[in-house]
């Protein structure tokens, strides 16, 4: 897996993309509080895959409620793995880089937040937000304050949520916005844990190769070394300066950036 600031960092930039790029669509048309709603989920969203491994960033931010999480989701994942695996996938034990690894799940975590937001009214949706604001904070920002982490990571996190949830309406189009955002997240982590030694079965249960676990990946040359120097001084640098660019060029569009007025960020569209 990429480091936790990557990930997160991938899940900015994704959802800036997506939403910079999609003029014309009920996606490139959020209000600025819907898009910075969306931010927030989907740089907490590219973290939530690795819940499957129990050293994993998401799994150590709640502390023993998400340890516990990680834990069961690990030995469902492997359970899974083992019981749809061909005899030309690995034999290996655990279940990281497995079910949480898949479309599959991104499609459900994107059901299941859309549903949340459109549908609860009581503890559900301030949980939901709680979670995911953790998740972006804690990936985008703890370097940043080495001591008294979490309760720093905790402060942060409950005005995010509070923020979030005074920004959303259910009944708003904005709403459905956020588990496209969840699900772009997910998907920037799959991307992310490609380029990786290892590969990611992204397209379980397809099978590819007679492997229904089959790790997509570029060539090995193409690959890199998690948090080696590759992600550090390479990956980590472009991909903050994609998510600041796309960020920006989105924000135009919403008109929250008044100072970029005559300036067009994106040339070709």
């Amino acid at each position: 897996m990429a480091t936790g600031p990557t990930h997160a960092m991938s899940g900015l930039a994704g959802w800036a993309a997506a939403t910079a790029l999609a003029g014309g669509t009920a996606l490139g048309e959020l209000s600025v509080k819907g898009w910075l709603v969306g931010a927030v989920l989907a740089s907490g969203a590219a973290l939530l895959p690795d819940l499957d491994h129990p050293e994993s960033t998401v799994s150590t931010t709640f502390g023993p409620v998400s340890a516990a999480a990680s834990k069961l989701i690990n030995w469902l994942s492997s359970l899974v793995y083992k019981a749809t695996r061909t005899s030309r996938d690995s034999k290996r034990q655990g279940g990281h880089r497995g079910l949480t690894h898949t479309l599959v799940f991104a499609l459900v975590a994107a059901v299941v937040t859309t549903a949340i937001i459109q549908t609860s009214r009581s503890w559900a949706l301030p949980v939901l937000m709680f979670f995911f604001c953790g998740l972006a904070v804690r990936g985008l920002m703890h370097k940043w304050c080495p001591r008294n982490d979490a309760l720093w990571i905790t402060g942060t996190s409950l005005v995010l949520t509070y923020a979030c949830l005074k920004w959303t309406d259910p009944t708003s189009p904005d709403a459905a916005a956020c588990g496209v955002a969840v699900a772009i997240g997910c998907i920037a982590h799959y991307l992310g844990d490609a380029i990786t030694e290892q590969g990611c079965p992204i397209l379980w249960p397809v099978p590819i190769a007679w492997k229904t676990w089959y790790p997509v990946a570029p060539p090995k040359i193409m690959r890199m070394r998690t948090g080696g120097r590759v992600e550090m001084a390479i990956v980590g640098p472009a991909i903050t300066g994609v998510a600041i660019w796309m960020s920006a060029a989105a924000l135009q569009r919403a008109g929250a950036l008044p100072m970029l007025d005559g300036i067009n960020l994106l040339p070709w569209t």
